[in-house]
């Protein structure tokens, strides 16, 4: 399980994800419950982007983002919850440090994704909200997937130095990662390197990226307060005020997780908080997401109606 390298330290090349294996009695309850869950997040999104897609009513800038964002719920809550299932299923919880890396990154990765769609969302909602009249022309369709396209790609930017790093860290120490997934936190608790580096790294893009998109969606909704206080009917207020209620709770929903999971020092890191917080990420949000945004959507209803007729 370890090779010796020079300057008599061991590298890991497996792991071995804890899981819950503290809980022995409860591992097809939580496969029961886990599977539910899942599945549930896969046809719950699905059902919002297709009805997206079939219907060409929502073909708008809100709408194609939000279909975009059921597709990143998906993808990152695949990550982990599939691999979860079949530790649990068979008890067999190796993983390689490559595989352990990959799952790390992909994880990082869908992540950034979330929280630059959450920010373009809310700039979206400023612009509907407080230049009606420019909407067409500040969030044409042609606007908005080159906003979609760069969020991809800015995602990448923003995560592709921490696999890197994470792969050149020795882990002599132990190679039980005490989580359920392959997390960079749980990852550097174990390495026996120098890590100054990677939480450096993490803080720097923590700070720029994910304060930063933060910040675009404080200022939008400190707008969209101001413009909505303007308005002097009671109906009108709260009309506008229910077009931005599902974004605004998504958002409260999932900075308030992974700001819990990841913005504090390595040295905070507690096994059974990181659980619980990631399962609110990974589980949570992405189940939520679809009835959050399509629960007072009239024309949502209705496209399901139609689709399911």
């Amino acid at each position: 399980m370890y090779k010796v390298a020079s300057r008599n330290e061991s590298h890991a090349v497996q792991f071995t994800i804890l899981c819950f294996s503290d809980l022995p009695h409860l591992q097809v309850p939580l496969f029961i419950i886990f599977l539910t869950i899942y599945l549930n997040v896969i046809f719950g999104n699905i059902a919002v982007f297709l009805a997206i897609v079939f219907d060409p009513h929502l073909h708008t800038p809100m709408y194609i983002l939000l279909s975009n964002l059921s597709v990143v719920d998906i993808s990152y809550t695949s990550t982990t919850l599939p691999n979860l299932l079949l530790m649990l299923s068979t008890q067999q919880k190796i993983m390689s440090l490559v595989g352990c890396i990959t799952q790390m990154y992909f994880f990082l990765y869908f992540n950034c994704m979330e929280m630059n769609l959450l920010a373009v969302m809310a700039y979206d909602r400023y612009v509907a909200i407080c230049h009606p009249l420019h909407y067409t022309i500040l969030m044409s369709l042609r606007t908005c997937l080159v906003m979609i396209i760069s969020i991809w790609i800015a995602s990448l930017l923003e995560t592709v130095c921490f696999p890197v790093l994470v792969a050149k860290l020795s882990f002599c120490s132990s190679n039980q990662v005490d989580h359920f997934f392959c997390d960079i936190s749980p990852l550097l608790k174990l390495s026996c390197s120098d890590t100054t580096h990677v939480n450096v790294t993490t803080y720097i893009i923590g700070t720029v990226f994910g304060i930063g998109t933060f910040f675009i969606i404080l200022v939008s909704y400190i707008y969209i307060v101001f413009n909505i206080m303007n308005i002097h009917s009671a109906v009108g207020r709260s009309k506008t005020f229910s077009t931005c209620a599902s974004h605004l709770t998504s958002v409260l929903l999932y900075y308030g997780t992974i700001m819990s999971l990841y913005m504090r020092p390595t040295s905070m890191y507690s096994p059974r908080q990181d659980k619980f917080f990631s399962l609110l990420c990974i589980v949570l949000i992405p189940l939520l997401n679809p009835v959050i945004y399509t629960l007072k959507n009239k024309q949502f209803k209705d496209t399901f109606r139609k689709l399911i007729k």
